[in-house]
């Protein structure tokens, strides 16, 4: 009998194969054929799954999105406010070589979307859906007493939202094999001053 073929499957491991590539040699050295030769797939295998590059890029970028907001489901299930909150922003911040990896998949992504308008809205879409994450925990800690900073739910959202970024983009360009930045402490930090100025809305 013919094997079957998963094409799920086969599409993961394309993406893990890009994954190690991009991490490997950068953007550039991800080339079709590369990544076909790290998936041991023949040379043009990959296009009855990913046409062109940019598809392969784009649907990596998702497949990291989706991965971290499942972790996310998993390590926030059963919390509210702050403890919500913290959880979230652990599992997005590059605490290990894993999570660093996939800033480095999400890094080149950003550069494509400068200029190409349905993967900036790929990035928007899923932007939004961390912050508005976001914001409902604050609005939990808020309502609990946590937090009572005299600053719009919107404007502490977008604050953490962006440190989250840039310490995915400080841990992609840092050299191989450093892990620790101090992102855990830096984001301790910025929990702890949600509750020192009175006065909340």
């Amino acid at each position: 009998m013919p094997k079957i073929v998963d094409h799920d499957e086969r599409r993961l491991e394309l993406v893990d194969a890009t994954w190690r590539i991009i991490a490997r040699q950068g953007l550039e050295g991800a080339t079709m054929r590369e990544i076909a030769m790290e998936a041991g797939f023949a040379n043009g295998a990959l296009k009855p799954y990913f046409p062109t590059k940019d598809t392969l890029l784009e649907f990596a970028f998702s497949h990291v999105f989706n991965r971290t907001n499942q972790r996310i489901a998993e390590v926030t299930e059963g919390k509210s406010g702050l403890a919500a909150l913290r959880a979230f922003c652990l599992e997005v911040l590059p605490l290990d070589e894993e999570r660093i990896n996939e800033a480095r998949i999400v890094i080149p992504f950003w550069q494509r979307a400068v200029n190409d308008a349905q993967k900036a809205g790929v990035h928007q879409r899923s932007m939004d859906e961390w912050l508005a994450a976001i914001r409902r925990c604050l609005q939990e800690a808020r309502d609990s007493g946590d937090v009572t900073a005299a600053v719009d739910n919107h404007v502490l959202a977008g604050q953490l939202l962006n440190m989250l970024l840039g310490a995915q983009i400080e841990a992609a360009l840092a050299p191989e094999g450093r892990t620790d930045f101090g992102h855990a402490a830096q984001l301790e930090g910025y929990l702890a001053l949600l509750g020192k100025i009175p006065g909340g809305k």
